[in-house]
């Protein structure tokens, strides 16, 4: 009988496998890969970042999609990276779908986030259809005096998404993973100021006398994680950093995230090395030091300064994190969709920015008249949305959870949700899966507020409350995942005496 259940144990390790079975002491596999596509814009479109006309007349440096897919076996994930200033929730949908269809990611399980760069290609505020039935003068406003997509660029844009992910999955092998946040505050700088008039401005002006201090916080993580195959080959980094992309080096550009994509590259000996890019919650927070001592550096000094020095952060986190693999790197996603109303101007509001529109910019004055604009323009576009789909969306990589919102949100609001999620490591992405402009915290839309980003536009206009409901939706769906594991270093051997060279007193002679 002994011989018997002996025979049968050995028959079945040796055998079975052959027969397809599973062997339960294998771990799952771990897997990513990584792709970019050129989505640089040409010379002559238009270039977004501002709320009138401005053209691209010349090239600095590329613009991509860089994104990367992750797999543990049990489900695939996708993180999704634009140079662009931001991405419409309509060419989210479409382009989720058609990864969908394309290699079966599910939808919900891709991120698309936009880095900011005001020097990217050409996309419009609005979304298809919203201004539809306005009156031709609002029509005007739109098409002549306002940033508008361009279809063909849209048509690229789109397609290159899809490929990028598709290649990526494609390219999948087995990896190692590491998380970690380093640390940089030399370059980020909140851009609001509390004034002795009680208010808050936006970009006070460097020796303004009448300022206080800042009016809020900048956040100095660095989220990084790195991914190695088996043979220790680093295959591609994912970077979350909290900072406007507006060093504009000049022409078309990444903006910062090139230099800090080449600054990586140099770093690594590896000039082709992925690297994926999800933007911080930074709707206040700039390259600019109101409270600055020294004049501003050049642009493209800027652009270096601020992209190399990230860069560097994430090449010292890369150096000190430890890799997992397997089992111990599980992947989740949580998502929720719903809709917030929008604020809007009073009649007499609209009626007086008609009257200034009709003067002109000369006459009214040119930032009052283009304030004006705004708001015939949100005025027209309430008439056929007068409430915004958004998204919060929760990704889990092992230990780490990206959580989005299609802002440009306040940097406390990301602050508060890293202090209550449960993850070790919290990488908070504005500007994805859509774009509703800024969103403030209730303290700066209170009577201490105020500021360029409380101005109500068609593109800044949500009710008060929704930020909070972003960050709490967002710890919500956070916490509702289980982190992975961090890989940390062996214990130290027992004790058993000190260095036998240096446990003696002070020699004298």
């Amino acid at each position: 009988m002994v011989k018997f259940h002996i025979s049968v144990l050995l028959w079945s390790m040796l055998v079975l496998p052959a027969f397809g079975e599973v062997n339960l002491q294998q771990p799952p596999v771990f897997k990513a890969g990584f792709a970019e596509r050129d989505i640089t814009p040409d010379i002559g479109m238009e270039q977004p970042g501002n709320y009138g006309k401005s053209y691209h007349r010349s090239f600095h440096d590329q613009c991509k999609v860089r994104a990367v897919v992750f797999d543990d076996g049990k489900k695939r994930v996708a993180l999704v990276g634009l140079d662009l200033l931001f991405v419409t929730r309509s060419i989210v949908q479409e382009t989720r779908a058609e990864i969908q269809k394309r290699c079966g990611i599910s939808a919900d399980a891709i991120m698309i986030g936009a880095s900011h760069s005001h020097s990217s290609g050409p996309i419009g505020m609005g979304e298809p259809g919203d201004y539809d039935k306005a009156s031709p003068l609002v029509k005007d406003l739109v098409n002549k005096e306002s940033i508008v997509s361009d279809p063909g660029f849209i048509q690229y844009l789109k397609k290159q998404i899809v490929e990028a992910v598709v290649f990526a999955d494609a390219g999948r092998v087995d990896a190692k993973l590491a998380v970690g946040t380093g640390h940089e505050d030399k370059v980020s700088f909140n851009r609001r100021q509390r004034m002795k008039n009680g208010l808050t401005y936006s970009h006070a002006g460097v020796g303004n006398p009448d300022i206080i201090d800042y009016a809020g916080p900048v956040d100095p993580d660095v989220g990084t994680i790195g991914v190695w195959d088996l043979k220790n080959n680093l295959l591609g980094v994912v970077v979350n950093f909290a900072n406007h992309n507006t060093t504009n080096p000049g022409g078309i550009s990444a903006n910062w995230v090139g230099a800090m994509e080449a600054t990586l590259r140099r770093a690594t000996g590896n000039a082709a090395l992925p690297v994926v890019f999800m933007q911080g919650a930074c709707g206040d927070i700039t390259q600019v030091d109101n409270l600055a001592k020294y004049a501003n550096p050049s642009s493209e000094e800027w652009w270096e300064m601020v992209g190399g020095r990230i860069g560097a952060e994430v090449y010292k986190t890369l150096l000190l994190i430890r890799r997992g693999a397997g089992q111990d790197i599980p992947l989740d996603t949580r998502q929720k969709v719903w809709t917030i109303k929008r604020r809007v101007p009073s009649p007499a509001k609209v009626k007086r920015a008609l009257e200034l529109v009709k003067q002109g910019p000369e006459k009214a004055g040119s930032v009052e008249w283009t304030f004006a604009k705004e708001t015939l323009m949100l005025d027209a576009m309430l008439k056929v949305r007068s409430a915004a789909e958004v998204e919060v969306q929760a990704v889990q990589v092992g230990p780490a959870v990206f959580v989005s919102n299609p802002a440009e949100y306040f940097v406390q609001y990301a602050l508060d949700i890293k202090k209550a999620s449960k993850f070790p490591f919290t990488f908070v992405v504005e500007l994805a899966n859509g774009c509703v402009g800024y969103v403030p915290t209730e303290e700066a839309m209170g009577p201490n507020g105020g500021g360029y980003e409380t101005r109500l536009t068609s593109y800044s206009n949500l009710e008060v409350s929704a930020g909070r409901q972003f960050a709490n939706t967002g710890i919500q769906l956070a916490n509702e995942m289980s982190p992975g594991i961090v890989p940390a270093p062996p214990p130290p051997p027992p004790f058993k005496g000190p260095w036998t060279y240096g446990n003696l007193p002070p020699e004298l002679d």
